[in-house]
């Protein structure tokens, strides 16, 4: 009962995260998911209502702890990013709180050279 309360609540966060934030074609919108293992980012233009790249750590190879492979994400969607010719993004969390892994995303983007 109360996984199904969390899920929930996290959704009502999301939703009204979302109805704030959007993307744009030139400016998109980095949505983060994150599992109980793996943490997983889309890179979204909502205007069309396409995903433009997207990571996950299920595709690196680094069998270290979850942050590192999150920063390693954050690190891959902004060069996957940057090959598209995406300099800024809007941020979403996805109703998670900003620390730990997803903050580790983010940090990883900016380090790559995305502006968020």
């Amino acid at each position: 009962m109360q996984t199904a309360q969390k899920t929930i609540r996290r959704q009502k966060l999301r939703w009204r995260i979302r109805t704030k934030i959007s993307g744009t074609a030139q400016k998109p919108r980095m949505s983060v998911f994150r599992s109980n293992k793996d943490i997983y980012v889309q890179i979204i233009d909502d205007a069309t209502g396409t995903t433009l790249a997207a990571a996950s750590s299920r595709q690196q190879g680094v069998t270290s702890n979850k942050t590192d492979r999150a920063m390693e994400v954050g690190r891959e969607i902004a060069r996957k990013a940057k090959e598209l010719g995406i300099e800024t993004c809007v941020f979403d969390r996805g109703g998670y709180l900003y620390h730990g892994r997803v903050k580790a995303v983010a940090e990883g983007a900016r380090e790559g050279g995305i502006k968020l």
